[in-house]
């Protein structure tokens, strides 16, 4: 076995390490939700975060982790009257993102449930993790339904597996931890409150602090128990510390001016429901145990709020989560008891505790501890915020043509109609076109490959009925069969690639008109991100065309690059319709199964070069051949229109439609599946 990172050699990361102690200390605070960019230390802590949590007592045998003081009544081992324990250490278990929900939840043995009537359960990774730790790197990609039945779980403290009316219970109470990388896509708004506590986490810029953050890794990597053999005191003091937080947790006091200062501030920040009441409670209460104290005072409320609030305030996809501290101090300070009047009657000066109001972070791990340099106070603690990243569209290239415009804001965005990929998928799980998937309506029912996950119990019936005689069938019991099982096949939606074709040239370029196109194509991508989609945007102006966002599960990177769009020169369509065809192309290569969505986002104009709208047709021919779903949305404005759009959509095979008909409200008819309708009628 490997030897982990020690968590007290961290180096910075303060917020990620308090927010997972105050969860050790407090496992009903929630469990922490990690967003951060790639390579800052995420695995690493949670995996550290192990070595540090106590010991627990189970029952000797049982595969579910009960405890022998108060062993689940309802444990599939069970019961455990009188059992012994065994101590061992506390469990970090990790879910791929792969997984299948039978690997989550476990699984029942079908067959001996018909044939013997006997409940034979395998444990999953619920039971695996129950009174430790659950880790689920990038749960961004989790599928939906897993994510939904994780959460669902740590919220309830048990995990329930129906499998045709055989059901079983267990209990499954752990810490839980996500991690996720934005750019690679966000969680539902619904999931992320789910989720106690949020953490934000971002390379430092220091050049002290990464200059020990590769002497540490190296180090590490050179001697790994050596390396770890150096921080056992400050491990071994961190690990006492949790023990003593815990045991001084249920004695902390909940004033009520804590409580009504809670409560103010979750109303100023319009959060939604009464979770954050309530997570923001239990943080303040072991924030308090982990300084020391027995009463919650208003810097642990400040402190809370900064780590619960954050994720729960987004309003929509494309806002970015954050808090308005000097919003945060007003409300608290409105809130305050009289200077001198508090519940205790005490003075006004609160005990910061053992280690300062921040919950005390150990020293060490700013680059205090062995082997580290001396750093001032001002050094530790400052990880400035990246520089924004932006797309490089200062200046046109040369060649691209004149006159371009500065970028327009988009205009308000609007509830979009269902546009979907005409046939049956298989591709990724999602919420636009009808699919093959694993849940879902039951279309029918197929000899099972590999391991049965979903049983079709009247077909698998049918299919051992008329073997029951020749079987030597004497008692009531089924006669069940391997090659009699068969496998449920469901109909649900999956998501889909949607790929944006952008015209910005000259004749989009009218602010007010480029405004609400771009507040078209905002809607359409909130309409993706809804629809758990991958997205891509290919802009064409002046001689070229170029991929501003190759095919990403972020859908707010698409929208900061739209944001950013400046407009001008002439317009190309032919070179747009063929960069989107070589994205495709490569994105057929990577994961075939994901079928694409077209949209054209363009008046249907074409100039520069020879025979503009000749290529333009031959390009989007080449679409049609290949049979891509498009549609076109008509940008075209004024009194006198040329109907060039719906000339494309022609030759792509696909549909046009305006920007008035793209609005869910709109009382024009639109049809749902984007199909040839303008090929048929023609």
């Amino acid at each position: 076995m490997s030897t982990p990172y020690p968590f007290t050699a961290i180096v910075g990361q303060d917020d990620l390490r308090l927010a997972l102690l105050l969860n050790a200390v407090s496992p009903a605070v929630g469990g922490v939700l990690v967003r951060g960019e790639k390579g800052t230390a995420k695995s690493t802590a949670v995996r550290a975060l192990a070595a540090l949590m106590p010991q627990v007592t189970v029952v000797a045998g049982c595969r579910f982790s009960c405890d022998p003081a108060v062993p689940d009544p309802a444990c599939p081992d069970g019961p455990h009257p009188g059992a012994g324990g065994v101590s061992r250490d506390a469990r970090t278990v990790e879910l791929p993102v792969g997984a299948s929900e039978d690997r989550l939840v476990g699984a029942l043995d079908i067959e001996r449930a018909l044939s013997e009537g006997v409940k034979a359960f395998e444990p999953g990774l619920l039971a695996d993790a129950h009174r430790g730790i659950l880790y689920v790197d990038e749960v961004n990609l989790l599928h939906d339904h897993l994510v939904d039945l994780l959460l669902d779980a740590a919220a309830m403290g048990a995990s329930y597996v129906e499998r045709e009316g055989v059901s079983v219970r267990h209990a499954a109470r752990f810490l839980l931890v996500g991690t996720m990388n934005p750019e690679e896509g966000e969680l539902r708004p619904q999931l992320l409150d789910r989720f106690g506590l949020t953490v934000e986490v971002a390379a430092s810029r220091d050049t002290d602090l990464r200059v020990e953050v590769v002497r540490r890794r190296l180090a590490y990597d050179d001697d790994p128990a050596g390396f770890a053999a150096k921080w056992a005191s400050e491990e071994g003091d961190l690990r006492e510390r949790i023990v003593t937080a815990r045991a001084l947790l249920p004695h902390v006091r909940l004033g009520d001016d804590a409580l009504r200062q809670i409560a103010a501030t979750c109303a100023a920040f319009e959060v939604d429901g009464m979770r954050a009441d309530i997570v923001m409670a239990r943080t303040a209460t072991a924030l308090a145990a982990w300084a020391g104290r027995e009463d919650v005072q208003e810097e642990d409320v400040r402190q809370a709020a900064l780590l619960a609030l954050p994720h729960r305030r987004r309003r929509n996809p494309f806002d970015a989560p954050g808090l308005d501290e000097d919003k945060l101090d007003d409300t608290l300070e409105q809130n305050s008891p009289p200077q001198g009047e508090d519940e205790d009657g005490g003075d006004d000066d609160p005990d910061p505790g053992p280690d300062g109001p921040r919950g005390g972070i150990p020293p060490q791990s700013d680059g205090d501890g062995p082997d580290a340099p001396e750093r001032t106070e001002s050094e530790q603690g400052d990880t400035p915020e990246p520089p924004t990243e932006q797309p490089e569209q200062q200046s046109a290239p040369a060649g691209r043509g004149t006159g371009e415009q500065p970028a327009a804001r988009s205009a308000e965005p609007f509830r979009t109609r269902m546009l979907s990929v005409p046939g049956l998928g298989e591709g990724a799980a999602g919420r636009r076109s009808r699919a093959r998937t694993e849940h879902g309506r039951t279309t029918g029912a197929v000899r099972p490959r590999g391991t049965l996950t979903k049983l079709h119990l009247a077909a698998t019936v049918q299919a051992a009925a008329p073997h029951q005689r020749a079987r030597g069938r004497t008692g009531r019991g089924l006669v069940v069969r391997r090659d009699d099982l068969r496998q449920t096949t469901r109909e649900g939606r999956e998501g889909n690639l949607v790929l944006f074709v952008v015209d910005a040239s000259g004749s989009m370029a009218a602010r007010q008109r480029m405004s609400a196109v771009k507040g078209a194509v905002l809607s359409l991508l909130l309409d993706a991100y809804q629809r758990r989609d991958k997205v891509g945007l290919v802009t064409f102006r002046g001689r070229d065309a170029e991929v501003v966002l190759p095919p990403t599960s972020s859908v707010d990177a698409a929208a900061a690059r739209l944001e950013l769009l400046p407009t001008g020169g002439r317009t190309p369509l032919a070179a747009g319709l063929l960069k989107a065809h070589d994205v495709l192309r490569v994105e057929r290569l990577r994961d075939p199964s994901r079928r694409p969505l077209l949209v054209v986002v363009t008046d249907g104009r074409a100039t520069g070069g020879p025979e503009p709208v000749a290529l333009a047709g031959r390009a989007a021919r080449l679409h049609e051949a290949e049979g891509v779903a498009s549609v076109v949305v008509d940008c075209e404005s004024g009194m006198v229109r040329l109907g060039l759009a719906a000339e494309l959509a022609r030759e792509l095979g696909g549909t046009a439609v305006t920007l008035d008909e793209l609005r869910a409200d709109s009382i024009a008819g639109l049809v749902k599946d984007v199909q040839g309708t303008s090929r048929k009628a023609a």
